[in-house]
């Protein structure tokens, strides 16, 4: 774009303030002023108040942009491109989007970092019995035969289970592949031989989340998804396994998963729930099974800085006319989160 019309792209902020305010710290808006026309201090948070949507080329998106309507884009006619600083573009990008043309990048791929991270430390600690152990710890304030307690704990030839391979399930794929692990997959878009080149031997759900130690979820939240880990599927988890959900709490039956795990014959780590949050009432806050976390595997504190710099590299391309390194396509849509 910039190279055909001969002028620099000008561009908007379109997210929460606060959201803006974590990710283009100084270095990071000098830069987007390097690249861009912009006034890095403009931040939309609602397109009803957005002044010269006219001459927008690109918007700048982030948690918080509100839908990109058909009215919106009318006000924006020079609009061909969509950067967004996050996963996900599903809650702003509109079907009138993709009737335009026109082009949206997604910063998926690296907020995808951390959260295959976390899983990677939940696994490992998970087979270690690590909070459990901790718990223990605090209230005998001595050491105890820790294998009378937890037999079979360790990490040694453990089996783990993926359930989605997404771009967060591939990560962990590949976070994997240094331990002495039998990791399974499943996944209705994969086949053996991909599977394979993941490191890891497909299976259907069922016969996964039976055979392994831990399970671990990385599917996206669609109809055909929701609830998947009902009832009768945690019941066909082996005593003392350790289903992870980083992914989407609507994945998982909460009414049953809470059942189980407060029977004690399995553990849990959960970074998403449904409903989030968690009523104040809720057992999983007290069950000592359980490791609930506020939602923090995702890009958090400095790690923020890592989505900024993937979208001013975009950015980057975007102005030299060259084409997204990271494009979402509308069909993807159908199959992710």
């Amino acid at each position: 774009m910039a190279t055909t019309t001969g002028r620099r792209l000008r561009a908007k902020l379109a997210m929460s303030r606060a959201v803006k305010e974590s990710l283009f710290r100084p270095a990071a808006a000098h830069r987007l002023t390097q690249l861009a026309d912009i006034d890095p201090d403009e931040v939309i948070e609602d397109f009803a108040d957005a002044r010269d949507l006219d001459s927008v080329d690109v918007l700048i998106t982030g948690w918080g942009c509100p839908p990109l309507e058909h009215d919106v884009l009318e006000r924006a006619p020079r609009l061909r491109a969509v950067i967004h600083t996050a996963g996900s573009v599903k809650h702003h990008i509109t079907d009138a989007c993709w009737e335009r043309g026109i082009a949206v990048s997604s910063a998926a791929a690296a907020n995808a970092v951390p959260v295959a991270e976390f899983t990677l430390a939940a696994i490992l600690f998970a087979h270690k019995r690590v909070w459990q152990t901790s718990a223990l710890y605090r209230r005998h304030r001595a050491f105890l035969p820790w294998t009378d307690h937890f037999p079979g704990v360790g990490n040694y030839r453990r089996t783990v289970g993926i359930v989605g391979a997404s771009r967060i399930g591939r990560r962990v794929l590949d976070l994997l592949r240094p331990f002495d692990f039998e990791v399974l997959v499943a996944d209705p878009y994969l086949d053996e031989a991909e599977a394979k080149s993941l490191g890891a031997t497909l299976a259907d759900l069922d016969t996964l989340i039976a055979a392994s130690d831990t399970v671990s979820l990385h599917a996206p939240d669609l109809p055909e998804t929701h609830q998947m880990i009902d009832r009768r599927r945690l019941g066909l988890l082996r005593d003392g396994a350790t289903l992870i959900n980083t992914a989407r709490g609507a994945l998982v039956d909460t009414e049953a998963l809470t059942g189980e795990l407060a029977s004690g014959r399995i553990y849990a780590v959960l970074d998403v729930s449904c409903p989030e949050p968690l009523p104040p009432e809720s057992d999983l806050y007290e069950l000592p099974g359980v490791l609930l976390t506020p939602h923090i595997a995702g890009s958090l504190g400095n790690e923020l800085e890592r989505l900024a710099e993937h979208s001013l590299d975009e950015l980057a391309r975007l102005a030299s006319g060259a084409p997204f390194a990271h494009a979402v396509q509308p069909g993807q849509l159908t199959r992710s989160a």
